[in-house]
């Protein structure tokens, strides 16, 4: 396989046409061949169209899936796509053997963050804010959503009796973050320790944030929806 691929790329083609390259292969290889297949695809920058029976790897190689039935396609879409939107009882019944742990990502269940910002907030606002919100404690960024960590509601109001206004004294940066593609799975293993929701990066700057609530009820809708299905 390694060197069918390499005689594939020799001509520097356009598009790279994959016919079950990898079905033969045992599980640990198939793995291997996977990986080195999208390490050289950083680099090559190639369309590919990959051919498989394998939802799973179709679901790890594919930027976008076409599930076709009968020599038609049914449905196209990436991966969280097709798995969380099926366009037809094929598809569903199709995917639902599938770990959505190892698929659904940060961006699927993460929502809207409320930070504060520390350059334009005291600690009276601060307060006002987290008990607006109901919140023990509450993400902090810069003028550029670049997240510079938390604060809780205690020492906020103990710097508040003690008419001191300079949040940085109490920002704690022990906070779990992850990126936009960080897998479901990743998350609940990173939020079972912590006190504070996970903040969700891209390039630092804060784009949402994902709570232990969403995380173990998305697990718990796959649970149902496999006890239903079996």
């Amino acid at each position: 396989q390694r060197v069918g691929l390499a005689r594939a790329l020799a001509n520097d083609p356009e598009i790279l046409l994959m016919d079950e390259a990898f079905s033969a292969l045992d599980p640990l290889i198939r793995r291997d061949m996977q990986d080195e297949l999208l390490e050289m695809q950083k680099t090559m920058k190639k369309t590919i169209l990959f051919i498989t029976h394998d939802l799973n790897e179709s679901l790890r190689l594919g930027d976008r899936i076409a599930i076709m039935k009968d020599g038609e396609i049914v449905q196209v879409g990436i991966g969280e796509e097709i798995l969380t939107q099926p366009a037809d009882e094929y598809v569903r019944r199709f995917v639902e053997d599938v770990n959505r742990a190892k698929v659904l990502t940060a961006e699927n269940i993460m929502e809207e963050p409320t930070p504060l910002l520390v350059e334009e907030t005291s600690p009276s606002i601060a307060l006002a804010r987290m008990q607006e919100e109901e919140l023990s404690n509450m993400l902090i960024v810069d003028e550029n959503k670049q997240l510079k960590g938390y604060v809780v509601e205690e020492e906020v109001e103990e710097l508040k009796r003690e008419n001191k206004k300079d949040l940085h004294t109490i920002i704690r940066t022990d906070i779990p973050t992850a990126g936009r593609k960080t897998l479901l799975n990743d998350l609940f293993h990173m939020s079972h320790e912590s006190v504070t929701p996970i903040a969700v990066l891209d390039k630092g700057r804060l784009v949402g944030i994902v709570i232990r609530n969403h995380i173990v009820g998305a697990l718990a809708k796959e649970r149902k929806e496999s006890i239903v299905n079996g």
